[in-house]
């Protein structure tokens, strides 16, 4: 399966941060149980260490024993098409409130 691309802000980001980013897991908590007992690996490695920082180019793969494999690349910002993105401290839209605070 090949890896969704998940761009981040920053140069880096923490491996359980990232879980959660990518919708790999659902919780934090998920995702240092996961990562705790050795589910989690970075480009082909198993790593136990939820701080650990990745980069643009690192491949995260979650392997839960029933399920299918999940993986994500880290991609660097502005690299990947985010449609789905809403930015609301730039938002320029009609949308008033008041308008539809009673409905």
């Amino acid at each position: 399966m090949e890896p969704i691309d998940v761009a981040i802000q920053d140069e880096s980001i923490r491996l359980g941060q990232f879980l959660k980013l990518a919708n790999l897991v659902d919780t934090g908590g998920l995702a240092k149980e996961l990562i705790a007992d050795g589910l989690v690996s970075v480009n082909g490695e198993a790593d136990t260490r939820r701080g650990r920082h990745l980069h643009p180019g690192d491949v995260v793969t979650v392997s839960v024993p029933g399920t299918a494999a999940m993986s994500a690349r880290v991609a660097a910002p502005g690299t990947v098409e985010e449609d789905d993105f809403f930015d609301e401290a730039t938002a320029d839209d009609d949308f008033d409130p008041e308008k539809w605070r009673n409905l």
